[in-house]
């Protein structure tokens, strides 16, 4: 009986002392609260981002333009070895030079609108009638053959506009957020399928790709001047994308412009009814082929602890944006937090024992390429699962990437056993707004990398505020859609995670290792095991 209490005990006794460790230090907590609520760049940072740098699509002169900017400030911060690291090849950078569209015909009009990226430019100013092309199908374009050279074109479609019943800006309420800490664990096998996803529905999806690339190289034949395409979207806000490979060897395509509902919907309506419109547009977009390869920015805060300096502590998020704007709330927002948590972190003159390692990715929005490439090269393959040395040393990576709303609390990924650790680690910002911890997986962004490779990567929860209704990849992606406290608010939650991560006995509890997929599993490689 004595010996079951004495073994009872010394494992109270234990558990007592992890717990103990995870309680972050009031006097630091403090230090950090006042500089990065009181003291803030935040603010000044994004202005570098989007106002002074401009779009920054992958490639582009605005994305090196920041990267260039982010290296030197990083520098002059205090931070060590920040460097440009290639994380592989991307392909051309695109930028818009000029752009100007109205229709003259039945009246003047300045349409809303943005050439998508990597198309090329009109060659000088156009003006002509715009024709409907009306083709569900490729046999349906024969009709149109010889006609269309010099042309603006658009497709007979588009759907109509829905007045809005819900609030653009919204935060995340008790009852949601309550739900997000209840939820159990997701089996692994069921872990990045889409919901709703049918066989059905992925097939029709490949058609209607099929249909779109054959009736794309047609009008490429027929030489068309310029391609009106229907934006997404509503109230003169329009999401924008690419329409065109960025590959070395990518096929030509025509001109193509896309436009914002209203004033898509206005020229389709007019054509319907037979009524001629007539539109004029100069576009000019320059092309940059001479270096192909795509960056990172990368920077440090050495570690000064004998034992643990050659440990590491990520944060990230990507640099690169679309271009309708200037994607500040994807994702100067996040860039900028992390640049000013590690501000802070110097600011207050911290010395961490493990050391901390901002990354900036850039080409996330073409598949989590910078993120997935750097994982890819230092740490391992997730194809094979044969992991580097340094795969150990990473005790965790925190991303930022879902918009300007601040930080409600973390979503664990599955990992189960670091849940305590990250209440306790909140608790001093839960008068802040931070209270959650979810067992839930996120996805569509860089922390999905480190996963990936068995590496806690961790995505915080936000509030969702305008993001998905009126700034994810749109022309309104501008600083002035960037909330002030809610930032200040992420960078000083940000920097407390990264000082109590640098400074715990251990490193942050790891999941059990993905295996490698069976059909690249080749045999004669021994996957390491953490």
């Amino acid at each position: 009986m004595i010996k079951k209490f004495t073994a009872t005990a010394l494992a109270l006794s234990l558990c007592l002392s992890v717990l103990a460790q995870d309680i972050p230090d009031p006097a630091m907590v403090q230090k950090i609260r006042k500089e990065g609520l009181d003291n803030s760049k935040v603010m000044d940072i994004a202005f570098n981002l989007t106002d002074v740098s401009g779009p920054r699509l992958s490639n582009s002169p605005g994305l090196k333009k920041a990267q260039e900017w982010a290296m030197k400030q990083l520098t002059d911060w205090g931070l060590k070895n920040a460097k440009l690291e290639s994380w592989g090849t991307f392909g051309k950078g695109w930028q818009i030079d000029k752009y100007y569209a109205a229709t003259t015909l039945p009246f003047y009009h300045a349409i809303i609108a943005s050439p998508k990226a990597w198309t090329p430019g009109t060659n000088g100013p156009i003006k002509s009638e715009v024709v409907l092309i009306k083709a569900d199908s490729v046999a349906d374009l024969t009709k149109y053959k010889g006609k269309l050279s010099g042309k603006i074109v658009m497709m007979d479609s588009g759907n109509p506009l829905q007045s809005g019943t819900r609030p653009d800006f919204v935060r995340y309420t008790d009852s949601v957020l309550a739900k997000m800490a209840d939820a159990k664990p997701t089996p692994a096998g069921n872990r990045g399928q889409r919901p709703g996803a049918t066989n059905n529905m992925m097939a029709q999806m490949m058609k209607m790709r099929e249909v779109r690339a054959a009736m794309s190289n047609m009008l490429v034949e027929e030489k068309v001047g310029l391609i009106l395409t229907y934006a997404r979207g509503g109230q003169g806000t329009f999401f924008t994308s690419n329409g065109a490979s960025y590959a070395l060897d990518a096929k030509p395509v025509s001109p193509e412009l896309e436009v914002a509902a209203e004033d898509y919907l206005h020229i389709l309506r007019l054509l319907r009814a037979g009524k001629p419109v007539e539109l004029e547009a100069d576009i000019k977009t320059s092309f940059y082929t001479q270096d192909p390869q795509g960056y990172n920015v990368i920077a440090e805060i050495p570690g000064t602890d004998k034992k643990l300096k050659e440990e590491v502590v990520m944060i990230g998020g990507h640099f690169d944006s679309w271009h309708a704007a200037t994607g500040a709330t994807d994702n100067a927002a996040g860039s900028a937090v992390m640049m000013e948590a590690v501000r802070i972190l110097k600011a207050i003159d911290f010395k961490p024992k493990r050391t901390i390692r901002i990354a900036l990715w850039s080409s996330e929005e073409q598949g989590l390429f910078g993120s997935r490439g750097y994982v890819a090269k230092h740490f391992g393959d997730p194809k094979t699962m044969v992991l580097t040395p340094d795969q150990k040393k990473i005790s965790a990576y925190y991303n930022l990437d879902n918009g300007t709303g601040k930080i409600r609390g973390i979503y664990l990924q599955g990992n189960e056993a670091a849940g305590p650790i990250f209440k306790n680690w909140l608790a001093p910002f839960n008068d802040l707004g931070a209270t959650t911890v979810t067992v839930s997986n996120t996805g569509g962004t860089d922390h999905q990398a480190f996963d990936a490779v068995g590496i806690p990567g961790f995505q915080f929860i936000q509030d969702p505020a305008d993001y998905n209704t009126r700034t994810h990849h749109s022309n309104m992606d501008t600083y002035d859609r960037l909330v002030e406290d809610d930032l200040k608010q992420s960078a000083t939650i940000i920097a407390s995670f990264v000082y109590n991560t640098s400074q715990r006995d251990a490193q942050i509890p790891r999941k059990e290792l993905p295996a490698a997929p069976a059909s690249t599993s080749t045999g004669t490689a021994t996957p390491v095991r953490n």
